[in-house]
Order: structure tokens, then C-alpha cells, then sequence
């Protein structure tokens, strides 16, 4: 029997769900067995605040240092966890295709988030999330929120919150089946965390060229293109993964569309943009003919959209971001 590929992954149902879809889709492809090695992460075992924590590595440092010191072969990611700086000596190797990026509102009765009544606790610990309720939501009270998607759905199951919000992709890869009613929140009204829907594939620059070409094959372009641009915009804003910051960004045919905003933690400001940048032949003859993977000299498709992302960012600062963006600190 074939040597089984090692696919590290966080030890949570949903890191488990996600990496088992990547796992299946890469044994067809590379005609080779995938088995999982689970791995804890900070993230997994410090219950604080992510407000107070932070965003930036909490789920993904401890993953990568088993992969570069060799303890499995390649990860699967959230994408919306992951740092936009990538280790020297490891890559991302391929982007599958998006799921649903919007975040949905999950209650015992189907009340809107924007109707529930005075004092209802609406639970997250995301601060863009939490910006986001203040806004959509004044009269509510924020519940700061940790734990696995099955604890959050029972604390609202039981009536100790009035509502949770959750990703709608997390629920699709679980198979979650509750009674609990949901909402799904418009990316228009309500964007979502840059690369929130999506998986990133990382491995080491120097994996065997069979296993870079399996997982390449698991690659979609529009939806690298779009995450690219959403990653380039915090990147540019230098603020961190738990930024109050959104930015979604969709291929349309020949054009991509991005949504970005950057909040105040209160709720009370805002700042945003919403353009629309065209993916014709000009574009992609200005930019180079990359093909979904990162291009050493910078050319290509997906070099330009973080350049995009980059730009926006530069934008949004100097409307006024700056002022509202905690900036990342170094460690």
C-alpha cells in the first residue's frame, strides 16, 4: 500500500471536517491514502478573549512548526485565521473554492438581529463581528463568546443568549442540524472577515514536486484571485487577523468586486469602499499569465490582487482608517 500523505490539523470537529473534504478531494487526485495528524494549537487551549489574545498565529503557529520540522506534510487552514505573512520555507499551495462567506445569526425564534428586543445578548468574540452588532444592533448587549460551534448553538438553545453569530461556511462543513432558526446577513450590508468561507492548503517549498502538483490541483483561481485581494487590504492596513475590519471580494465574469470597511470598535464610525476593477485581457497581460500560484517575480494574477488589496488599504488610511485600526504589534 501506498505511503499515507500526513495532513496536520487542528484537533476541533470543524478543523477535523474541513481538512477531512481536503483529504478526500487529494486521494483522488494523487491516488495515494490522506490521514490526519491532529495537532493543538494555542488557539485550542487558551480560553481568553480573542479581543485580548489576538488573532494574529493563535491557530496556525503551532501547526506550521510541526510541519517544518517535518511531523506531517502539508495543513489545511480557515483562511480568515491565517497570518498574510507566510514563513520562509513554506507556501500555499492551493485555495479551493470558496464556501459561503457571510455570517449568519443564529436564534430560538427567527427574530432579526436589528429587531431583537432591548437588552438581548447577542454572543462573538470576533471585534469586527461585535462592531459590526453595535451598528446593526445598538440596544442589543455583546456577549464576548469562545468555544466549538456545538457550544455556542446550546447556549442559545438553552436561553442563556438571545443569539450567536457564526460563519455560514463552518455550519455547511459540519452538517449541523438544529431546530435553531438563522438569519443570513447580506455581504452588501455586512462583510465578513478577508478570506472568511475559505481554506488555504500550505506546505513546504521543498515538498516532493508529485505532492505540489496534487494539491495545485485542488486550486481555484477566482476564488485565490478574490482572498488575494481581501488578504492584500489587511495586510496594507497592518492591523492583524482580529482587526474590526471586513473586506469580501468576488470574481464577476470579467471584473472583481470589493467590499471593505474598517469600524470603529464601538460601532459608532465607519470607513469603507466599494469598487469594482476590471480581469480583462489587458489586466492580465499587464499583470503576467501567473496560474493561481504565486509568482516568485511578482507577475501574475494573483501578485496583482494583493497590489489591489494593498492599494485599497492605502485608500482606506487616508480616509481616516488609521484612526480606528489597532495596529499589529510584533513579537
Amino acid at each position: 500500500m501506498s505511503t499515507p500523505i500526513r495532513l496536520g490539523t487542528r484537533r476541533s470537529a470543524l478543523a477535523q471536517a474541513q481538512s477531512g473534504h481536503v483529504a478526500a478531494a487529494l486521494e483522488k487526485v494523487a491516488g495515494r491514502p490522506v490521514e490526519l495528524v491532529p495537532i493543538t494549537s494555542e488557539g485550542d487551549t487558551n480560553r481568553a478573549s480573542l479581543s485580548e489574545i489576538g488573532g494574529q498565529g493563535i491557530f496556525a503557529t503551532r501547526l506550521r512548526e510541526a510541519l517544518l520540522a517535518r511531523e506531517c506534510d502539508f495543513l489545511v487552514h480557515s483562511l480568515k485565521d491565517l497570518p498574510t505573512a507566510i514563513p520562509e520555507g513554506l507556501v500555499i499551495a492551493a485555495t479551493p473554492e470558496r464556501e459561503d462567506a457571510r455570517d449568519v445569526v443564529i436564534t430560538r425564534g427567527g427574530t432579526p438581529l436589528h429587531e431583537l428586543r432591548t437588552g438581548s445578548t447577542v454572543g462573538t468574540g470576533s471585534p469586527r463581528r461585535i462592531a459590526q452588532v453595535r451598528r446593526r444592533a445598538p440596544h442589543a448587549q455583546v456577549v464576548d463568546l469562545r468555544g466549538n460551534v456545538d457550544s455556542r448553538l446550546a447556549r442559545v438553545a438553552s436561553g442563556e443568549l438571545d443569539a450567536v453569530i457564526l460563519a455560514a461556511a463552518g455550519l455547511s462543513r459540519l452538517g449541523t442540524d438544529s431546530p435553531l432558526r438563522r438569519e443570513e446577513l447580506g455581504l452588501a450590508e455586512w462583510p465578513t472577515a478577508p478570506g472568511q468561507g475559505a481554506l488555504a492548503i500550505e506546505t513546504r517549498t521543498d515538498a516532493p514536486s508529485e505532492l505540489l502538483e496534487a494539491l495545485a490541483a485542488l486550486d481555484h483561481e477566482p476564488t485565490r484571485i478574490a482572498v488575494s485581494v481581501e488578504r492584500g487590504v489587511l495586510e496594507g492596513l497592518d492591523a492583524g487577523c482580529q482587526a474590526p475590519m471586513a473586506a469580501h471580494a468576488q470574481v464577476e465574469g470579467s471584473s472583481i468586486r470589493v467590499r471593505t470597511v474598517v469600524y470603529a470598535p464601538d460601532g459608532g464610525r465607519r470607513i469603507g469602499l466599494d469598487v469594482t476593477e476590471a480581469l480583462d485581457e489587458e489586466y492580465i497581460r499587464r499583470n503576467g499569465s501567473g496560474n493561481g500560484a504565486d509568482a516568485a517575480d511578482g507577475a501574475g494574477p494573483i501578485p496583482a490582487a494583493r497590489s489591489l488589496g494593498l492599494t485599497l488599504a492605502h485608500r482606506l488610511l487616508d480616509h481616516g482608517a488609521a484612526d480606528l485600526v489597532p495596529r499589529e504589534q510584533s513579537s
